[in-house]
């Protein structure tokens, strides 16, 4: 039967689910008492949507609270395992593969290096493909109780209907790769398992948004240092939020040479390889045979010694450098966009932030327009390295939120019995 508003009777169901489900997840737990206020929903409705929600595994009870002097009430949760969800890191010097709960608790983790052979396609599908029957491997979770597989990557994700999530990365040589199908065809995962693809930066600002410091914000900016440079804007009514290749804005004309190819970006720059190179150039040394995250920590040592040597004036003249461009490149995002906050995360930036965050809101201040500039926070994000890993196992999870709970070939004939 279909509405006025051309919602069917299925589509009522399943936005209650929806609803019940997402104020439990971000609020409870909660008793049907308060779910009918929080929600806007009959109590009626409230009880006929719980109970399908606990025969589907998806809600359990959690411990009874006491009432105004009425009978104790009882508490509602989302079940943890209800439902699991995997999350991959491409990153620039590894693979991150964690398995999830509904809850998003990490159950398993496994970690392959990427150094010795770059971006190799070829390389990086055989780490995910390994490292996802890797984290099933030790526990009696099946395939088939996967919401889904969301894998966060460098550079621009575009949906086809041929090949599924394509991938363009300048910067790491990827021209249209079928990431999508490649990894279909190599994965022994059934076909009825999803995969969600997107840029890293994005499901590092869908994990801030949810979990982190973004939460509450309607208009903010959560950028990514690693290697390269990303960001990515949320905004009311965007799901996900947008990703943005904030790295390659120009910071200096006829500049440095970008990864991209391009001059004066501030990823060649600000990105730690960069950063590290700009300090060997400088006259620094930093230690040889080094990955970047050892090489970026020896620099920072060097321009903020413990107290028993002196500080490196090379070091901490490529620091200071460093974060006027990255002010600056913050200016313009406060200028556009006007975000209530900007979030600083990745492995560089936490490993940048402390030391230099006073530097790098001092310049934003400086280059930005006033008005902007007076009313955004700048701030790490609370989320740690593993924020682009809880972000893409997100990616499933608000799948599943949006389908009312609903997984697979037996989720959707039930709802089509239903309706």
């Amino acid at each position: 039967m279909v509405g006025r508003s051309g919602r069917t009777v299925r589509d009522l169901r399943r936005g209650n689910r929806t609803a019940v489900l997402q104020r439990l997840y971000f609020d409870g737990p909660m008793s049907r008492f308060e779910l009918a206020p929080a929600t806007g929903l009959s109590g009626g409705s409230i009880s006929n949507v719980v109970a399908e929600l606990v025969e589907d595994g998806l809600v359990e009870e959690a411990g009874t609270v006491e009432s105004d002097g009425g009978r104790p009430r009882t508490l509602l949760r989302v079940a943890p395992s209800g439902g699991h969800m995997i999350g991959v890191d491409v990153g620039e010097t590894r693979v991150r593969v964690e398995l999830f709960d509904l809850t998003l608790t990490e159950l398993a983790r496994t970690e392959r290096p990427l150094e010795h052979h770059g971006y190799d396609v070829e390389v990086v599908v055989g780490h995910i493909r390994d490292g996802i029957a890797e984290v099933l491997s030790g526990t009696d979770i099946t395939p088939e109780q996967l919401l889904g597989v969301g894998i966060g990557v460098p550079g621009i994700v575009a949906p086809t209907l041929e090949q599924g999530a394509v991938v363009h990365g300048q910067t790491m040589g990827w021209d249209a790769v079928p990431l999508e199908s490649l990894l279909r065809s190599t994965c022994e995962l059934p076909d009825s398992v999803p995969y969600f693809i997107d840029n890293g930066a994005r499901t590092l600002g869908q994990a801030e948004l949810w979990f982190g410091a973004g939460r509450g914000s309607r208009n903010a900016v959560v950028v990514l240092f690693g290697s390269g440079i990303g960001a990515c804007l949320v905004t009311e009514g965007v799901e996900y939020g947008r990703a943005l290749e904030w790295g390659h804005v120009t910071v200096r004309v006829r500049g440095r040479r970008c990864r991209c190819g391009a001059l004066g970006c501030l990823e060649a720059y600000a990105g730690a390889g960069a950063l590290v190179d700009r300090w060997r150039e400088a006259g620094g040394r930093p230690p040889e045979g080094t990955d970047e995250e050892t090489a970026l920590a020896a620099l920072l040592t060097a321009a903020h010694p413990d107290g028993s040597t002196e500080a490196d004036p090379v070091a901490l003249a490529v620091l200071e450098e460093t974060a006027e461009y990255v002010g600056a490149g913050l200016s313009d995002l406060v200028n556009l966009f006007q975000p209530e906050r900007i979030l600083i995360g990745g492995w560089a930036g936490l490993q940048l932030g402390p030391r230099f965050l006073p530097a790098v809101r001092r310049y934003a201040d400086a280059y930005a327009l006033r008005h902007p500039a007076a009313r955004v926070s700048i701030d790490l994000g609370e989320l740690g390295p593993d924020a682009v890993t809880v972000g893409a196992a997100s990616l499933p999870l608000a799948d599943f939120f949006a389908g009312g709970g609903r997984r697979g070939a037996r989720g959707r004939e039930r709802e089509a019995a239903q309706g």
